[in-house]
């Protein structure tokens, strides 16, 4: 669920009226605090975050079943296109490591409380699908290296 503007207090108003701004909370499921010099923040209700667990806990056991059952993940394999169209770029054993990668990533997020696997996963193979999609720099990638290259710059 996206928060809208509508949706939004800022920290001021949070800090003026914070009572007001609970209840708003309260009857939307969840506000989005902004700041000026921090990130935002959501204020949201327990049992509503508590539910939200449970829903991606009750996901990530679907899927991990799944793949149980199904060592070749095909029913998994088979959606990931409609939901990242650039896995057209990957090799059938590239799709099929991402889709173990993603669910096991999604398991850690449910049952550890570890959100940031995901989106590492899906970064790190979003930019292999990104590099496979360009020939000249899918070529330049798998030419051979030497030595070291040195730290690594981060990008946002």
């Amino acid at each position: 669920m996206s928060t809208s503007h509508v949706d939004a207090v800022t920290f001021s108003d949070l800090s003026r009226n914070p009572r007001a701004v609970a209840e708003r909370a309260a009857r939307l499921g969840r506000v989005r605090v902004t700041h000026r010099d921090a990130p935002d923040f959501y204020l949201t209700a327990v049992d509503r975050e508590e539910e939200r667990d449970q829903t991606l806990a009750t996901a990530s056991r679907l899927f991990l079943a799944l793949i149980k059952h199904d060592p070749t993940a095909r029913a998994l394999v088979l959606a990931m296109p409609e939901v990242f169209p650039w896995v057209r770029h990957l090799a059938p054993k590239e799709l099929r490591a991402f889709t173990l990668e993603l669910v096991e990533a999604l398991s850690d997020a449910a049952e550890l409380d570890v959100d940031v696997t995901t989106q590492e996963v899906i970064a790190g193979w979003r930019a292999t699908a990104r590099i496979k999609a360009d020939p000249e720099r899918h070529a330049e990638a798998r030419k051979p290296t030497e030595g070291d290259f040195g730290p690594v710059e981060v990008s946002a």
